[in-house]
């Protein structure tokens, strides 16, 4: 027998063994991969078809890791918080947070007591990567060799980076368990950046031109972060949008009925608790009216690469009855409740790719499951609408919820969930349109928004931007809107910070006595004197702007204002502006053109000679080289009023900038009888560089030139360059 079984073993494919995928696997998902057909077309595009929605959702998934199986694992090493054994013992303290909010054991249970139309999704899931897998042996996982069915448990709603600890992170958690200070890591490169927006717009039929209602997507994440799809069944399900990697869901996108965009809220979602904590026997206990509860413990021991060999580290944590220790102050435990994981949230995520009118997409929202972001709207019936938030825990008003409160009393407790009626809504306002730039909801209809004293303050701490200026200045501009003239108001080149900075500098520069000073600055300050406040690639004001604005930025974060308008940068701006030295304002333009000359060789520089984009490894981690071609970007950061968000610096070994962030998909989409809709994806499909749709919508994007969107069958028939089954 043991020579038998020797023999079979031998006659195994090498990556079925290192895999360990049995035989009855492999049966089932060649006769599912049969029930699917992806077809790419001219841009790389994968359109799924399949039989059922599980069969989409299988096709979609292979399609993925297809495109870029990197990004795909690498998001869910992160939900497993196991980047530690990628990357080393940087990430240490990154994996023992996810590990705190995010419950792996809690995420098996939900799987096993899901429905069975859920269940069939996520096993769908797990068997397209897998099958992915086994198909291309010459891919190397860096760590997860197997999907698992309950992985898609892991979410909250939809972006990958989007936890709640109320402001606690990794470096609290270092400063909290560790003796010996090991490195932290404050943002791993896979999750997604502090966002510096996104924009969502809804136009109703009263002012566009077809008199159906328009809505505009434009998402700002970390460039390659979400790729474009299009999955369809015979089960009803018809959605095209941006996924990010490794979703069965498109996060935001449109069907033939409606349309979503998410845009990051910061409706207060989770709260910290100054906890009251003793010692007896070496047992922690916490006071709670009046009565000392035990502090529980939960041991977690984290592996970690270094120099080559895994190694281990074991945490013992503490958690009370609001959750887990965090960090400390005021040598205070600090404990945080939140919701970073929630079944409801990835059944709200799916449900919403097949709502079918406003009444059921109403429907959809009352889970309260999305605990990260608001909401724009609109659909075939002509609403638009708005949802600032969704999970929203109720609280006493007259406690701050904006810094940590009181643990030691039953009074802090959240008091069930702020239903849809209770929240921060818009329905279809008279103006005929909505926005929402990452900004207050208090300006999102003009004159129609949500009056700011009828709701508590934690529903609603987001305070204005000037994207959000920007915004209610442009739209009401336009009452006959189309798509291109959506688009063309989404790509709006007007800077609103600037309109207060500017008027400042100029003051100072007359307020200069230094006669050498004066004459240094007059050049630049000519140019400045008669910007427009719009960029352009070759703008030499737009480069003088953004160097001198990142110098003075920090002051302006610093700047105090009121209480409640922390969030505000707007107002921030405008106390800045009111506390700073004519000098410092000088001195840092003066800066300005001392790097511009030393990188350069000349101050005089147009801003598309600097702000490039570029495309040429397919990692993770961004590379860049000033030898190799890039395209002249003229956009700029959201920071000072850019609607259309680039985000940009230089790189070792960089003189120019290179853009890592920003707009990324960007769609306008108009319903009606028959969908039309344009969508442009930063760079390109594919993470390969052999591919051909590595880059090539890389000048499209450079210039902000759309393609049109083919959502129906008959004209992606049109534009095909490759059709085949999984696994061919």
């Amino acid at each position: 027998m043991k020579k038998l079984f020797l023999s079979f073993v031998l006659l195994l494919p090498l990556y079925l063994l290192a895999q360990q995928f049995t035989p009855k696997e492999i049966s089932r998902w060649n006769q599912q991969a049969k029930q699917v057909t992806i077809i790419r077309d001219h841009f790389g595009i994968p359109h799924v078809y399949g039989n059922t929605d599980a069969d989409a959702v299988f096709g979609l998934m292979y399609a993925q890791c297809e495109d870029d199986f990197q990004r795909v694992e690498r998001n869910y090493i992160d939900k497993l918080g196991r980047l530690s054994e990628v990357d080393g013992i940087s990430s240490l303290y990154d994996d023992l947070l996810t590990k705190l909010v995010i419950d792996s054991v809690a995420a098996v249970k939900d799987y096993v007591d899901a429905p069975t139309w859920l269940k069939k999704l996520c096993t769908a899931f797990a068997d397209g990567i897998n099958y992915y897998l086994y198909k291309h042996p010459e891919v190397k996982p860096k760590l997860l060799n197997r999907f698992e069915p309950w992985y898609p448990m892991l979410w909250t709603d939809g972006s990958i980076g989007a936890i709640s600890t109320a402001d606690f992170g990794a470096r609290d958690l270092k400063n909290f368990y560790s003796k010996n200070k090991e490195p932290v890591s404050m943002q791993s490169p896979n999750t997604e950046a502090q966002p510096t927006g996104s924009n969502g717009f809804a136009f109703s039929p009263k002012i566009t031109s077809s008199h159906n209602a328009i809505l505009y997507i434009n998402p700002h994440v970390t460039f390659y972060f979400r790729p474009e799809v299009h999955i369809v069944s015979k089960e009803g399900l018809n959605a095209y949008g941006a996924v990010t990697w490794g979703q069965f869901f498109v996060y935001q996108g449109f069907n033939e009925h409606c349309g979503w965009m998410h845009t990051s809220s910061y409706a207060d979602v989770s709260d910290a608790y100054i906890e009251n904590v003793s010692e007896k026997d070496g047992k922690y206990y916490y006071q709670y009216d009046g009565k000392e509860l035990p502090v529980k413990e939960k041991q977690f021991t984290i592996s970690y690469l270094e120099d080559g060999l895994q190694k281990q580290k074991t945490f013992t944590t503490y958690l009370t009855g609001h959750g887990p220790v965090l960090g400390i102050q005021n040598d205070k435990w600090i404990s945080v409740r939140s919701d970073n994981r929630n079944i409801k949230g990835l059944i709200q995520s799916w449900k919403r790719t097949k709502a079918k009118s406003f009444a059921e997409y109403q429907k959809i929202m009352d889970l309260l499951a999305n605990a990260s972001n608001n909401t724009v709207y609109a659909d075939a019936e002509g609403n638009i609408a708005y949802w600032h938030g969704n999970f929203i825990p109720k609280r006493d008003p007259a406690y701050d919820w904006s810094k940590p409160v009181d643990g030691t009393t039953s009074k802090t407790e959240w008091k069930g969930l702020t239903t849809v009626q209770e929240s921060i809504h818009i329905y279809n306002p008279p103006n005929g349109w909505i926005e929402n730039c990452n900004s207050t909801p208090y300006t999102a209809a003009g004159a129609y928004s949500p009056k700011k004293k009828d709701f508590p303050a934690y529903m609603a701490p987001d305070g204005q931007n000037f994207r959000g200026l920007n915004a209610i200045r442009i739209l009401p501009q336009e009452k006959s809107y189309t798509i291109e003239k959506v688009i063309a108001k989404g790509y709006d080149t007007y800077l609103t910070a600037f309109e207060i900075l500017i008027p400042r500098l100029i003051k100072a520069s007359q307020d200069i006595t230094n006669d050498s000073v004066k004459k240094e600055i007059e050049a630049p300050m000519n140019i400045l004197r008669k910007w427009d406040y719009r960029v352009g690639k070759n703008s030499v004001a737009t480069t003088l702007a953004i160097y001198w604005g990142e110098r003075i930025l920090q002051g302006i974060y610093r700047a105090e204002v009121e209480a409640g308008e922390d969030n505000d940068i707007v107002s921030k701006t405008h106390e800045y502006i009111k506390i700073a030295k004519s000098e410092q304002l000088i001195s840092a333009l003066m800066g300005v053109k001392l790097e511009l000359e030393r990188k350069f060789g000349t101050w005089n520089m147009e801003w598309g000679k600097i702000n490039r984009f570029q495309r040429i490894s397919g990692d993770i981690d961004n590379q860049f080289d000033d030898s190799k071609d890039s395209y002249e970007v003229p956009f700029v950061s959201s920071t000072w009023g850019m609607l259309p968000s680039y985000s940009s610096r230089s790189f070792p070994g960089t003189e120019k900038r290179y853009g890592v962030n920003g707009n990324s998909f960007i769609c306008a989409v108009e319903f009606g009888k028959r969908i039309k809709a344009k969508s442009l994806l930063a760079g390109g499909e594919s993470g390969h560089t052999e591919s051909p749709h590595f880059f090539d919508q890389g000048e499209m994007y450079a210039n902000g030139k759309f393609k049109d969107v083919l959502f129906y069958k008959e004209d992606v028939m049109k534009h095909v360059e490759k059709k085949y089954h999984p696994g061919e």
